[in-house]
């Protein structure tokens, strides 16, 4: 972070922390009347992670923060941020390897998410993963073994929908 004169490098409030990068924020858990603590990554408009807080002693306040609090949910954050960032990875990026026509042959498709024009690309890759061939296709086209197999034998034409 910038050494700046209005805003400090760390925040250790009973209700905020921030530090490294990340903010952790209890708030009032709008379903009942327990707390809830909003992990947020800075520079984020939306908190990465929300979860239950614990109640304080009188049984009405949240609990403060402490610093054992604040490193064990900004693992947590991350992690849940790293396992959010492969699934989508995976979602988005498939790969099949397929021996067709005699050879050896990787099969991927990528999609492209937009919310106006989504779409994919079907590729084929040969063992020294130069291009054999790519098409873009639509981007619910349904990568598997068989229809790996009949795109490289079919002369890695444009699948029909």
């Amino acid at each position: 972070m910038l050494d700046t004169p209005d805003i400090p490098d760390k925040i250790q409030e009973p209700r905020l922390w921030a530090a490294d990068g990340w903010t952790v924020r209890v708030v009032k858990n709008e379903d009942d009347d327990g707390w809830a603590v909003a992990m947020t990554k800075e520079g984020a408009s939306e908190p990465t992670l929300v979860g239950p807080w614990t109640m304080g002693r009188d049984k009405k306040n949240p609990k403060p923060l402490d610093g054992a609090a604040f490193i064990t949910l900004v693992k947590t954050a991350s992690e849940f941020e790293r396992r959010s960032e492969q699934q989508l990875h995976a979602a988005l990026h498939q790969s099949i390897n397929v021996s067709a026509n005699g050879h050896r042959v990787t099969v991927n498709l990528d999609i492209v998410p937009d919310d106006d024009n989504a779409y994919a690309v079907l590729r084929a890759l040969d063992a020294a993963d130069e291009v054999l061939a790519e098409v873009r296709v639509e981007p619910g086209f349904k990568l598997n073994r068989s229809s790996a197999v009949a795109w490289v034998e079919g002369g890695c034409q444009k699948p029909r929908r």
